[in-house]
């Protein structure tokens, strides 16, 4: 409801965006009845909804009245396989990293993971993104920028494609869930059961693996949890600066021509992936951790 009162109040005529500049104002009038733009806000926005709930999330209007749902839908597998792809690069490299670098608080290797995990947080994926364009694709010649590979042409090269958006996307998320990790891993092992089990004789990554890292995820899971929302949401930026015909360039184009059908689905696309993502998580605590169970079951 937010988002289509707000889109419907700036400045600016659907109408007008799509007839151009050389339409009269007859044709622009003629234009706005058949859309619907003439009628009250409210009765738009119920209009809107009933057929949203009976699957019909409405014709585009920049499109050439194409349905929305069937450009979510030719866009979807792309947006998809860019954030999987992402969530695998930044569990590999924050669980990898975490684990490795987890050897002295205040140390060198601690001070240098805390800079690199720094850097990775204060850098923008964009930046990161014109940066692999810059060195993998103009200086070493890896991929052509710009050269997008559709899957249903070339599954490998497509896959090949979206590694280093992926990446761009990976490294800064990765960077915060490993600042989570890390930190949590420190106050994990300095507990009583851990210096317990190292007084019994187990060496310290024995007891990071069998006893520190299960309790250790319960934050970085909640992290984790924001972390692909954000990621599955579809990263607008990386998919501009690569020229991904994904979700995210979809909701540029939608925007600019003013397309409120195609924009409403969207954005219900990303608040339901906010929304189960975090659920999921929950659920994964629960499973993870018996006295979220035990609370549960008490209350």
């Amino acid at each position: 409801m937010l988002c289509f009162l707000i889109f419907n109040v700036i400045r600016g005529d659907t109408a007008q965006v799509i007839g151009g500049i050389w339409v009269s104002p007859e044709q622009i009038e003629t234009l706005r009845g058949q859309m619907g733009l003439n009628n009250n806000i409210f009765i738009r926005y119920f209009d809107w909804l009933g057929n949203f709930i009976k699957g019909n999330a409405g014709i585009s209007y920049s499109f050439r009245g194409e349905s929305v749902s069937s450009l979510i839908l030719q866009r979807l597998p792309v947006t998809l396989t860019l954030s999987l792809l992402s969530l695998f690069f930044i569990i590999i490299i924050s669980f990898s990293f975490s684990l490795l670098t987890v050897k002295k608080e205040g140390g060198i290797i601690d001070t240098i993971a805390n800079f690199l995990t720094a850097a990775g947080i204060s850098t923008p994926g964009f930046f990161l993104g014109l940066l692999f364009i810059f060195i993998f694709g103009f200086i070493f010649k890896i991929f052509v920028p710009g050269n997008f590979i559709n899957y249903s042409e070339n599954f490998f090269g497509f896959l090949g494609y979206l590694i280093f958006p992926a990446l761009a996307i990976a490294i800064p998320s990765s960077a915060i869930l490993i600042k989570f990790l890390r930190s949590s891993l420190f106050t994990e092992l300095q507990s009583d059961y851990a210096r317990t089990a190292r007084s019994k004789g187990a060496n310290r990554f024995y007891v990071l693996f069998h006893h520190v890292l299960k309790n250790s995820l319960l934050p970085a899971i909640t992290m984790l949890g924001m972390i692909i929302a954000e990621v599955f949401s579809g990263s607008i930026i990386i998919e501009q600066v690569f020229s991904i015909p994904g979700i995210g360039r979809l909701l540029i184009a939608a925007i600019n021509s003013r397309d409120y059908p195609l924009i409403q689905a969207l954005m219900i696309y990303c608040s339901s992936l906010v929304v189960i993502a975090n659920m999921l998580a929950d659920i994964a605590l629960m499973f993870i951790d018996p006295r979220i169970r035990i609370a549960k079951d008490i209350r």
